[in-house]
Formats: structure tokens, C-alpha cells, sequence
């Protein structure tokens, strides 16, 4: 063991100096070379905590359910006015006579007619205007679509 003295007190620089261990201090252990090592513990930390679960008390429950509240207003209002609408453009007034193209279904006719407008309305518009039952058209089949 090494131990830090001075050996004057006023000598500013401090030397290590070397000294046997005390016999004082008792007997120094030492385990036999076939003998296991002994351990004190597991060596896994265990916490101190209480494991007991705290109750929640309805002023507990009663924050949590305003705060709930609060965000699902503050998103209901984001989502309100937060985002831009898009405004879909109107179906074209004008009507044309339009054929149907080998393997074009309505949905590509109505927007090969009228691309800016919804597609969907367009169809139901086409649909309306030729009383079809089902979106199913036939290629070079005459139809009565809205243009623009």
C-alpha cells in the first residue's frame, strides 16, 4: 500500500513512500488456490422501491379526462381550420356524344372527358344520363357524357 507523507512539514513537495501493512490491522486473508471464490451477493441490483401500485384517486381521473378533452378539442379545431379545403371543380354543363374506347371502363372515360372535375361525379352523371345500370360499358359503345 502506498501512502503519501512528507517527512518535514514544511517541505512543499510530497514523496511516496512505501510501508508495510500494519500487523495491527489483523491478519490478511488469503483463499487457498483450489478453494471457489466467495461472493457477497448476486451482483444484480435490485431496487428498493415499493412494488406496491399507488391508487388512483378521482382527482387523478378527473385531470387525465380534462386533459383528453382538451386535446380532442384543440385537434377537432385543428382539422376544422387548420387545413386548407380543395374545392372540387363542377361538373362541365355542355353535353357531347362520346364512344367508348377498346378496354376503357367509365371511370377512364368520364376522365378522358372531363378532367378537372371529379371523376366520380361524372360517372354518376353518365350513368344518369344513359339510364345504365352498372358502370359496365362496351367498347365502341355510344354514351351522352358531359365535356370540358
Amino acid at each position: 500500500m502506498t501512502i503519501i507523507t512528507r517527512e518535514n512539514p514544511t517541505d512543499p513537495i510530497a514523496r511516496p513512500v512505501r510501508r508495510r501493512p500494519d500487523a495491527s490491522r489483523g491478519p490478511q486473508r488469503r483463499r487457498p488456490a483450489a478453494e471457489p471464490l466467495r461472493y457477497r451477493g448476486t451482483g444484480v441490483l435490485m431496487s428498493r422501491a415499493s412494488h406496491r401500485r399507488k391508487p388512483i384517486t378521482p382527482v387523478t381521473t378527473v385531470l387525465l379526462a380534462l386533459m383528453a378533452a382538451g386535446i380532442t378539442l384543440w385537434l377537432g379545431l385543428v382539422a376544422q381550420f387548420g387545413a386548407p379545403t380543395e374545392v372540387p371543380q363542377p361538373v362541365p354543363g355542355q353535353l357531347a356524344v362520346v364512344q367508348v374506347q377498346m378496354g376503357e371502363s367509365l371511370q377512364q372515360l368520364a376522365r378522358r372527358v372531363a378532367p378537372d372535375a371529379p371523376t366520380g361525379t361524372v360517372v354518376d352523371q353518365i350513368r344518369e344520363l344513359n339510364e345504365l345500370d352498372s358502370a359496365a360499358v362496351d367498347a365502341g359503345q355510344t354514351l351522352i357524357a358531359p365535356v370540358g
